[in-house]
């Protein structure tokens, strides 16, 4: 059907089933309990909804505010070609490595003024936010993901171990550079394809379904200037950084790198950048207050879509985790660890794509190989152990790629406004 919420829930429904040996009670209640109501009960969840309503709403503002209009005319004097649109989001993508759903939102919400004045497709902006995601995070020393996969590697220098494992991590490697390949050498294949000829042709969407597109024509300030845009996510930059580690602990003493290790990546997050922007907006008088505050519910509607697929992607989640996938799949990897030392790194890559597209959760996949991988190598092959660890960690950003109920897949497609199905389906081949 390309109809992502009955998928979703089709999916949440067997699981249900599954545990509860198809009892009808028992499936309701595992549903609702077990699922719905668990994960909406989980604080670092329900921060990530609240990062998203809150950024929707900035959104809108420095919509209202002609921020975008007017950074869109600055940068189309500057940016002269569809290649130097899609050049400047890559780069963009790159320099906010700290995590990847800041990184999905921002990028989208900054560079899609810039994209649809140079007719790059929405497909396309959303995979080049999706690429620079995870696949920047996962070799940057300071982010969430570093953060992470530190922490889940026991009785090592963890941090000295990332570092080391980078140059191991073919798949984003790879991915970066493919992604500049393709831009720079103008050639795209499969259904992308289409999008960008159609794009070409003035249709940023092609498919008939644009669920972020709004029939109501907002009104946009005249007066506004590229500061209106600028200061803001300057602003939503530092807050997130503040944020993360001061819920690290840095502020208590703790060192920066270990506050990063120990940060809560959805706490305090763009609180004071939201507050600040309608301080700015009222100041400068090119928004009233109660303009402001009629932004917020519109914001809070532009990511309805995201949150619905995001707490069915979670629910999902639960029910996997219910079923004991973890425990099996931890099982099934030290039977035939021994028998196999030389294919592990590439066995390992390949359990890590199965774990991260079936269980949505790449940190998930960290949490579940990497320990294993320390135990079965940290004695006797120090080498392999780092080459493993950089598999799980390639094999988990696969995965999440591939699949289409990963948070970071999503996030990309709410960030680049573009219907979720026909990213996943025009991403898949190029992960592959």
């Amino acid at each position: 059907t390309k109809e992502v919420y009955s998928s979703l829930f089709v999916g949440i429904l067997v699981g249900a089933m599954f545990y509860s040996d198809f009892s009808f009670e028992g499936t309701i209640v595992h549903i609702f309990k077990g699922g719905i109501i668990s994960v909406l009960s989980n604080s670092y969840n329900v921060g990530i909804l609240v990062f998203l309503i809150i950024l929707g709403a900035m959104v809108s503002l420095m919509n209202r505010a002609g921020g975008y209009a007017a950074f869109g005319k600055w940068a189309g004097k500057r940016i002269k070609t569809r290649v130097g649109a899609q050049l400047a989001t890559i780069a963009l993508g790159m320099l906010i490595f700290i995590d990847d759903y800041f990184n999905c939102l921002t990028v989208g919400s900054v560079m899609q003024p810039v994209t649809d004045r140079h007719q790059v497709s929405r497909a396309k902006l959303s995979y080049l936010i999706d690429a620079t995601a995870a696949p920047i995070c996962i070799i940057a020393p300071i982010s969430s993901w570093a953060a992470a996969v530190t922490g889940f590697v026991e009785g090592e220098d963890g941090f000295s171990i990332f570092m080391r494992a980078i140059p191991y991590n073919f798949y984003a490697l790879l991915t970066i550079l493919m992604m500049i390949a393709i831009v720079v050498m103008k050639f795209d294949f499969g259904t992308m394809r289409t999008h960008e000829k159609n794009a070409v042709k003035g249709d940023i969407f092609t498919t008939a379904n644009r669920p972020y597109e709004s029939g109501e024509e907002i009104p946009v300030n005249e007066n506004g200037k590229v500061t209106d845009l600028l200061i803001p996510i300057a602003s939503l930059i530092v807050c997130c950084v503040i944020g993360m580690i001061y819920t690290g602990g840095f502020f208590d003493g703790v060192d920066f790198v270990t506050a990063f290790s120990n940060s809560d990546a959805s706490v305090g997050l763009v609180f004071g950048s939201f507050v600040l922007t309608i301080g700015l907006y009222c100041v400068r008088k090119v928004l009233t207050f109660k303009e402001c505050m009629e932004c917020i519910p519109e914001g809070f509607k532009a990511m309805v879509p995201a949150i619905m697929i995001l707490t069915f992607a979670w629910t999902l989640k639960a029910m996997t985790d219910s079923l004991g996938a973890a425990a099996f799949v931890a099982m099934g990897v030290n039977q035939f660890a021994e028998g196999l030392m030389n294919f592990l790194p590439a066995i390992i890559f390949l359990i890590g794509c199965f774990l991260a597209f079936a269980t949505v959760t790449s940190w998930g996949t960290f949490g579940i190989l990497i320990p294993i991988v320390v135990a079965i190598f940290a004695e006797t092959n120090e080498t392999l152990m780092i080459i493993s660890i950089s598999a799980c960690m390639a094999g988990a950003v696969c995965g999440d790629h591939c699949s289409p109920i990963s948070d970071t897949t999503i996030m990309a497609s709410a960030g680049a406004q573009c219907d979720h199905v026909t990213h996943v389906s025009t991403q898949l081949p190029y992960v592959i």
